[in-house]
């Protein structure tokens, strides 16, 4: 019993620190318009229920499909189905709401705003991309996930690009958002991330932590899904666009580099099986 005060002094610093980070962000993020979601407790039950088997066959999926050749029809497959199954179980977990913005003093949709997020996102993350080509873990993290950019045809590619990260919102910024008991921006963003482990890709679940943070708080903003959904889409579009041809050199390289070992060891096992007959 002797560290309870110490627990209760931790406990205290949280909601501090939670003001003290809200203090510091603009008013569209740090504001909550009114809104009455309220659930009963036995809807609360079944959608947390849902959420969490929803929460382990997505991330199966997501990993196993970035696991396919970039290009590949068990890519597009699995890409695919990873959208289907966030999308459905954020219906199925319950109402999900839109969400609005203030604009003096009445309550608007959001449109404007979460398009000048995105667009403001997409610029932060090419800034650190240009200094991720110098981090080789990193560098070589978004080139591999970046050949799923360049190989393939590039309307499905923007199709699955955009599917998965509106389906990402209805379930992680709706459904997994209202069914989190307390503090639902750590809660949505913290399991958005364990998903993007599934991966096993470094940059990749650096960006989620980030992004998933941002969603979150427009999400408590807002009330609703709208405002990341259309950050989320805006800001993909512009790095599907931009990204790729900063890491173009450094997956030609690989690449190459992969070749030139595949044909080694083609020479190798031709050279062995000629002794053999020897």
């Amino acid at each position: 019993m002797t560290d309870l005060p110490n627990r209760r002094r931790v406990s205290r610093r949280f909601p501090l620190a939670r003001r003290r980070v809200l203090a510091v962000l603009p008013r569209w993020l740090a504001e909550k318009v009114p809104r009455d979601h309220w659930d009963t407790d036995a809807a609360f039950r079944r959608r947390r229920r849902v959420v969490a088997a929803t929460s382990m066959a997505g991330a199966g999926l997501l990993g196993a499909s970035l696991s396919r050749e970039p290009g590949s029809s068990a890519f597009y497959g699995l890409t695919l189905a990873t959208a289907g199954t966030w999308v459905a179980g954020g219906l199925a977990s319950g109402r999900l709401h839109l969400g609005h913005v203030r604009w003096g003093t009445d309550l608007h949709r959001p449109v404007v705003v979460p398009v000048l997020t995105g667009v403001g996102a997409f610029g932060a993350f090419y800034g650190a991309a240009l200094v991720a080509r110098r981090i080789p873990v990193l560098r070589r993290a978004i080139a591999h996930v970046l050949k799923f950019a360049d190989e393939g045809d590039n309307a499905l590619v923007a199709f699955t690009t955009l599917a998965n990260g509106a389906a990402e919102e209805v379930f992680f910024r709706g459904a997994l958002y209202a069914a989190s008991a307390r503090d639902p921006v750590a809660t949505s963003t913290g399991v958005y991330v364990l998903a993007t482990v599934a991966t096993r890709n470094p940059a990749l679940v650096l960006a989620s932590g980030v992004m998933g943070a941002l969603f979150g708080l427009q999400r408590r903003a807002s009330g609703g899904i709208q405002a990341p959904l259309i950050t989320h889409l805006t800001w993909s579009t512009l790095m599907l666009r931009y990204l790729p041809p900063l890491f173009r050199d450094d997956r030609l390289t690989d690449d190459q580099r992969r070749s030139d070992r595949d044909r080694t060891e083609r020479a190798a096992t031709v050279r062995a099986a000629r002794d053999a007959r020897r």
